[in-house]
């Protein structure tokens, strides 16, 4: 899975032509791991019409606070350079996948 930071943000995820799912992870969050081959899985399938990255909220603290993000995982969505949708914690890829229906 692709890692994003606050210093390449601007340019992968706000300046991505596709609509781009963040995830908001840290190391030391047991549902953000339990959600890593779900995500790959979905940037395998999806990946023409969507592009998947990570952001580790420790290491990147000016876009974790620039978007408010408590809990971790925070699954955003930006399409155009804003973000259109917001989705907090694990879930199974169906019900991922339903939830971006609109966007993809």
């Amino acid at each position: 899975m692709p890692e994003v930071g606050d210093a390449d943000f601007a340019k992968e995820v706000l300046a991505s032509e596709l609509p781009v799912l963040v995830e908001f992870t840290a190391d030391w969050c047991p549902p953000c791991r339990q959600m890593a081959p779900v995500l790959s899985a979905l940037a395998a399938e999806e990946g023409e019409r969507l592009k998947v990255v990570q952001l580790d909220v420790d290491h990147n603290p000016e876009t974790t606070n620039a978007y408010k993000v408590l809990s971790m995982p925070t699954f955003m969505v930006f399409q155009g350079g804003e973000p259109v949708k917001s989705m907090v914690g694990a879930r199974p890829k169906r019900r991922l996948l339903e939830e971006l229906e609109d966007v993809l």
